[in-house]
């Protein structure tokens, strides 16, 4: 379908999940807001998401994922939207199209190559993270990206829900995939190995770890699945340091400015999801020279190997010393 981007007036942005792909799209809602402020922008997400979106400057409106397709479309449809952006580019987001009969631009997945990467160790890949390649799609309309980094905005009214340390390490233990995660006895020996206090983030699926890990520091305070996603990212946010897997929580540690040690299992930085813009003093740790990394673009509830090497032989040392130097270095 043909698009005039001088008739552009009202735009649909299509993302329907997670965390961290969806911050990572906040690029391209800052750049049009800004760059193109005749622009209506709206976003099309999952419920669960709606508080990442919602407070975004620029937004118009969050629609949600409806279970009543039928209904949602109508509603759509009903905006007139003059283009759909869509950043998911799924057989849903393809229908919503079709169905609105709406000129879109997709993100291009580039999954043949990630598939040369993950199979082979053939990096076809472009050498730019995937908020840039988000940006792309929005290039038509004179967009460009500000080198600003990502954008998670905290309602003011988030509190904490107990007096924290006035120093502090964060550390994000969850992931959405056992092989992107150190295993507990790893955990244990990071915590080992910090003499400094450090603060515990993660969903209700963490919070058995933290309370183990907790119970056996007491240099370590839990607040994995005592927190919701704002109340974590206000913890990130007083945090000297964030020490996190490849997840939500290391995209939204750099939307907040916060030095990353991001640690990497099955995935590797060179799939295009790194911290984007990372603040001084941010690090990669990850196993080098195995031939079994990446195993996978996402992840799996085992390693397929049984050795679980890309976790297993991290250098916990170096990571627990640049963690205590960066929270040290600050006083």
């Amino acid at each position: 379908m043909s698009l005039n981007p001088g008739a552009v007036r009202k735009v649909l942005i299509v993302r329907f999940s997670s965390i961290g792909d969806i911050v990572l799209t906040t690029p391209v809602v800052r750049c049009l807001h800004i760059q193109r402020p005749d622009l209506e922008l709206h976003y099309l997400t999952k419920p669960a998401f709606r508080s990442i979106v919602e407070p975004l400057e620029g937004i118009e409106r969050v629609h949600l994922l409806d279970a009543n397709w039928r209904k949602m479309v109508r509603s759509l449809r009903d905006e007139h939207f003059d283009l759909i952006v869509d950043l998911h580019n799924n057989m849903r987001s393809h229908r919503l199209s079709l169905e609105l009969r709406v000129p879109t631009r997709r993100f291009r997945k580039l999954n043949f190559k990630k598939w040369l990467l993950v199979q082979f160790g053939i990096n076809r890949l472009p050498a730019i993270h995937i908020a840039e390649r988000y940006l792309e799609t929005v290039r038509i309309l004179g967009i460009e990206y500000d080198r600003k980094g990502l954008d998670f905005v905290i309602p003011r009214e988030t509190t904490i829900p107990i007096p924290l340390p006035d120093k502090f390490i964060a550390l994000a233990l969850g992931a959405q995939h056992a092989t992107k995660k150190l295993p507990l006895d790893k955990l244990t020996e990071l915590c080992s190995l910090m003499d400094a206090p450090i603060v515990l983030l993660g969903g209700p699926e963490d919070h058995e770890i933290g309370e183990t890990l907790e119970a056996e520091f007491p240099h370590v305070v839990n607040l994995a699945g005592h927190c919701s996603l704002a109340q974590s990212a206000l913890v990130c946010s007083k945090s000297r340091v964030l020490i996190t897997h490849d997840t939500g929580m290391m995209h939204i540690g750099a939307s907040l400015h916060v030095p990353i040690l991001s640690v990497w299992g099955n995935t590797v930085p060179e799939l295009g999801m790194y911290p984007l813009e990372p603040e001084e003093g941010s690090e990669i740790f990850q196993v080098s020279g195995l031939s079994c990394r990446p195993c996978s673009k996402i992840g799996f509830d085992s390693c397929p190997k049984g050795h679980f090497k890309c976790m297993r032989e991290q250098d916990l040392a170096a990571l627990s010393r640049r963690a205590v130097f960066l929270l040290r270095e600050q006083e």
